[in-house]
């Protein structure tokens, strides 16, 4: 998926919401940075006068913080409801998440971690979220039947190789890491007897 999903397309008759701002933000920041997330740039790119930003906004660091919690809920919480909500036993679950996190589209994940190195609060934001993602998929591993320290490397190999992915940047079409990403799954849902 491109970071471009989370533009919203308004009409001119439309009134411009909080979140049109939030999306602007997303996706200038995916593309360009945390330096570029700045009320002028995104009040042209969204075609609104740098005025309006303040009916949603106080400034600039509450649009930060905006933008920060969105992607949490996006890509973390959101996520993980969505596997849940598939339902079926951990092995599945796995599966289903191995899957869901490749359609993520890492640029954004890549500014956030960029930005954290710059922020002493974001930062701190961006390890609750690593050891969320590695918890439920730690517990995941727990449930299929692996001892503790089993299902924390697992869930870390499978955490690390697609954080790994997404620094690398480069990714195969989506069919091939899909296929790539079911034989990960077999192999670090294999259990010896």
């Amino acid at each position: 998926m491109s970071i471009r999903y989370r533009m919203i397309k308004r009409q001119e008759s439309t009134k411009l919401e909080r979140q049109d701002w939030i999306n602007a933000g997303l996706t200038v920041l995916a593309e360009s940075g945390i330096e570029a997330v700045k009320v002028e740039p995104l009040a042209k790119l969204i075609k609104v006068t740098k005025g309006s930003f303040y009916w949603h906004f106080k400034n600039r660091d509450d649009l930060l913080e905006a933008i920060l919690q969105e992607w949490v809920g996006c890509e973390t919480n959101s996520l993980i409801e969505k596997v849940e909500a598939m339902g079926g036993d951990a092995t599945t679950k796995l599966l289903h998440l191995f899957e869901l996190a490749i359609q993520i589209d890492g640029r954004l994940e890549n500014a956030i971690r960029a930005w954290a190195t710059k922020s002493t609060k974001v930062a701190e934001v961006m390890v609750q979220v690593d050891q969320s993602r590695l918890d439920y998929t730690r517990n995941l591993f727990l449930e299929v039947g692996f001892t503790p320290l089993e299902a924390t490397v697992r869930a870390q190999m499978a955490y690390y190789s697609l954080v790994g992915e997404f620094t690398v940047g480069i990714r195969p079409n989506q069919a091939e890491r899909l296929a790539e990403v079911r034989i990960e799954h077999a192999i670090l849902t294999r259990r010896d007897k």
